[in-house]
């Protein structure tokens, strides 16, 4: 199987437990200029887009996130509030 295969293998094995909406727990793993990118699965990261925060988050903390929209590769999330 190629890393492409596992790769898709991985986002079908998360989508398929998890819909658009879903409150998940999410790690962050960068903090950049228009965001913060969030581990929600071990290989899949996510946008958690500045806009919604009430404060910078920090790598490494762990915070609920909801599922706002997705396809692979991309998945954006919003804070679980």
């Amino acid at each position: 199987m190629s890393s492409h295969e596992v790769s898709l293998a991985v986002w079908q094995a998360f989508q398929d437990g998890h819909e658009v909406g879903a409150v998940v727990d999410a790690t962050v793993v960068s903090v950049v200029p228009f965001g913060a990118f969030v581990e929600v699965a071990p290989g899949i990261h996510g946008l958690l887009h500045k806009d919604s925060w009430d404060r910078t988050p920090q790598v490494g903390e762990s915070m609920p996130v909801r599922i706002a929209e997705w396809g692979p590769p991309r998945l954006s999330v919003a804070p679980a509030r």
